[in-house]
């Protein structure tokens, strides 16, 4: 059809609302969809059914659905799509929903609605699960026309992927889906409010510039937004090789830079290196991109890097000073501002001799050399945890996909593992959400087929999704999964030896040595299609790990039974300074000798 100008019009064709928000999707690109149906949704379901662009991952539970949305948007860096219906399937998604906005994760959920007249009669399966999202989602959309359908998916999908990403919700009630409609691809966005940063201040980038070259003992502190921001590994790398200051990476980022670069000191915060935190407890300078200062890095807030001056770097405003004053504040997009601050620093120093930091890196690396993260055997005969994850690091293929639970397991897996590439590396940080790892895994190697994905979950965590492992099967998802089994609680087992006098309430899982194992997970694993494998000695782990590597035809379960008395070190406790550090329990390092 041709307009009387000439040019072409849009073709207005007419149908339900619920095949233009299938058609919606098509057009934003969506490829893999990740949800569950039921009645306030299954308009939807029908018209999807005929896609040809769209694969749909039916999930076990609503949760496992916005999980892997968000383990197949850090492998991809698109958008994750996530779908349930109304009431209890919608709620079934908050967590996750919460657990992508910690963590600025890029996903759109999509929930079915009661019809419109019956909101607010406590129909059945009403819930407002725009008003129960409001504080962790980017935005809410609540769709009670088919008119309006199509312009809300390519808004959401646009306030998903740019800025500080983080997950949007489009709410679309089930007379909105049946009704018909024109569907018009949209040809603008309607987001009044809704602005990106410009370009960086450039007066700020060159004042930067002159604070680094007059520091002493400067510090990058790397954070996710890296990763989010799509920043390559060689901007990044000529950067802090100019600069050549060491860097420390957040729990979000440890995959943005080569484990084994010379000047990589490792995490920060409650677990992190000695290095790393006694770097930053000793900067003049602290130069943070990406990251957030979070409380798990900081410790006790006035007594983090107390000597330092602060350049802060984010594309979110709200994060500049909310919790450590900057000194040189600069809002934007780290794509744009990573290869500005080089240029202004390359101008810098070619303009006046800098300082020389050589004692400062001397001092650094002293400290790397002299308390390197490692581990002591206990006593009862069991697999060390640290020991398994290692040979892991050691037999995976170079490209693998690593993802984690939370607790004891994850922090054990930031300190083992080596990285050599970007979306490497999944793990819920934030939230700290136990059940994250299996339906990330999923979704991860949805996103990433070609690649291998290797889940370190902990026995408490894996009992939270491992259902989703029967759609891993029926899917041809291979994912492998290596189960650190203490047979506890570990992290919060860890607290209460510590903390709590060695009373264990409630922590003993019943999954491991000398119990009669509830679940057996070899078993568990079995009945879901997978294979199961078990592994008790330390003479058997590289075998069983071979033949884990081996399978790539169905998830692999390899149950490790490891020791419930081995512990993360370092540590710092929470509500202290981070002077305190521990890198064994009562032996602290002692910063005056360098």
């Amino acid at each position: 059809m041709e307009r009387h100008d000439g040019s072409m019009a849009q073709e207005r064709q007419l149908m339900t609302g619920a095949q233009a928000l299938v058609r919606a999707l098509e057009d934003v690109g969506v490829t893999d969809i990740f949800g569950m149906p039921g009645g306030a949704i299954l308009p939807f379901y029908d018209p999807l059914f005929a896609s040809e662009k769209i694969r749909h991952v039916l999930v076990r539970h609503e949760q496992g659905a916005g999980h892997a949305a968000e383990g197949y948007a850090m492998v991809t860096g698109r958008v994750g799509v996530c779908v349930a219906t109304s009431g209890p399937g919608a709620t079934n998604l908050i967590t996750a929903i919460g657990d992508a906005h910690m963590d600025s994760v890029p996903m759109v959920a999509i929930t079915g609605q009661v019809g419109t007249r019956a909101i607010g009669t406590d129909a059945f399966q009403e819930a407002d699960i725009v008003g129960a999202t409001m504080p962790f989602v980017k935005h809410s959309f609540l769709v009670t026309s088919p008119d309006e359908v199509a312009a809300r998916v390519f808004e959401a999908f646009h306030l998903a992927s740019t800025g500080r990403p983080g997950p949007v919700l489009i709410d679309v009630t089930k007379n909105a889906q049946e009704d018909k409609t024109h569907y018009v691809r949209p040809e603008s966005l309607d987001l009044p409010g809704y602005a990106l940063p410009g370009k960086p201040n450039q007066r700020r980038v060159a004042q930067a510039a002159e604070v680094i070259a007059s520091c002493e003992r400067p510090v990058f502190y790397l954070g996710g937004g890296l990763s989010r921001a799509g920043v390559g590994v060689q901007e990044l790398r000529e950067l802090i090789e100019l600069v050549g200051a060491p860097f420390v990476t957040t729990l979000t980022a440890l995959d943005i830079m080569p484990t084994d670069h010379p000047l990589n000191l490792g995490m920060p915060g409650m677990h992190g290196t000695v290095a790393a935190v006694g770097a930053l407890q000793r900067a003049d300078l602290v130069i943070c991109l990406g990251a957030r200062f979070d409380d798990r890095v900081t410790g006790k807030p006035d007594t983090f890097a107390r000597h330092a001056s602060v350049i802060h770097v984010d594309i979110d405003p709200a994060e500049i000073s909310k919790i450590r004053e900057a000194d040189v504040p600069i809002v934007g997009d780290l794509k744009d501002v990573v290869p500005a601050l080089s240029s202004a620093c390359r101008d810098q120093f070619a303009a006046e001799p800098r300082v020389e930091i050589d004692q400062w890196l001397t001092e650094v690396a002293h400290t790397k050399a002299t308390y390197p993260t490692s581990w002591t055997d206990t006593d009862d005969g069991l697999l060390q945890p640290q020991e398994v994850i290692t040979h892991l690091a050691r037999l995976a293929p170079e490209d693998t996909v690593w993802v984690t639970g939370v607790g004891q397991h994850q922090m054990w897996s930031a300190h083992y593992l080596e990285f050599n590439q970007p979306h490497s590396w999944l793990t819920s940080a934030g939230a700290g959400t136990m059940g994250y790892g299996v339906p990330a895994a999923m979704g991860a190697k949805v996103g990433a087929p070609q690649r291998p994905v290797w889940l370190i979950d902990g026995d408490g965590c894996f009992q939270m999704t491992n259902q989703e492992l029967a759609t891993c099967t029926l899917n041809e998802i291979p994912i492998k999964v290596a189960l650190i089994n203490n047979s506890s609680l570990g992290m919060v087992r860890q607290w209460q030896t510590l903390f709590y006098g060695q009373r264990y309430s409630n922590t003993d899982l019943h999954t491991g040595a000398g119990t009669e194992r509830v679940p057996d997970f070899v078993t568990l694993a079995q009945a879901y299609g997978a294979v199961g494998l078990r592994c008790e000695r330390l003479e058997d782990v590289d075998d069983v790990i071979a033949q884990a590597n081996a399978i790539n035809d169905r998830p692999v379960v390899i149950d490790f039974i490891c020791s419930a008395d081995s512990q993360v070190w370092p540590m710092v406790a929470a509500g202290v300074s981070n002077d305190d550090i521990q890198y064994a329990k009562g032996m602290s390092p002692t910063w005056e000798e360098e």
